[in-house]
């Protein structure tokens, strides 16, 4: 890829997830489980809610330390092309991942829907309007990242793989 794309895709790849981090933040200070499943709330409304608040802190956890990372190698005075690529692949496979197979699997997207315009994120459970909104909101970040680090999917890997062999 070429340098000045990684420069760029790094900028935009940090303030995306700058913004999903400004959204889940708040969230999650703001939302506890006996609010978000209510007092006489059963088992599975416990474990539902558990779950997605489990996933949700792991997902502001990665991308809050992938913003770190992308601001540092911003932040140097020459830009460093492989740092770069393997930071945004850092990314893609934990960030990325880690919103579309959360270990708890609250919800999935079901691709039936992404043609359709309508949302592609099917809950296991039905949540609180609160929940449902964030995780729809920042679907369209994650999507986003998702379409744009694709390339780290599979070729970077390959490349490094290839490097090393010769």
């Amino acid at each position: 890829m070429p340098n000045a794309n990684v420069k760029s895709l790094t900028e935009t790849t940090r303030e995306k997830l700058k913004d999903a981090v400004s959204q889940i933040e708040p969230f999650l200070n703001n939302n506890a489980l006996l609010q978000l499943a209510g007092d006489d709330a059963g088992e599975e409304t416990q474990l539902f809610y558990k779950g997605l608040l489990s996933d949700l802190r792991h997902l502001l956890v990665f991308s809050e330390v992938s913003v770190e990372k992308l601001g540092v190698l911003l932040r140097r005075p020459n830009f460093d092309i492989e740092y770069a690529e393997r930071v945004l692949y850092e990314a893609y496979h934990q960030c990325v991942s880690a919103f579309y197979y959360p270990k708890n699997e609250c919800y999935s997207e079901d691709g039936r829907y992404a043609y359709t315009g309508q949302d592609a994120i099917r809950f296991r459970f039905k949540p609180s309007r609160d929940s449902r909104d964030i995780i729809l909101s920042v679907s369209k970040i994650y999507e986003e990242l998702r379409d744009e680090l694709a390339y780290y999917e599979n070729d970077y890997m390959t490349q490094r793989r290839m490097q090393a062999q010769k």
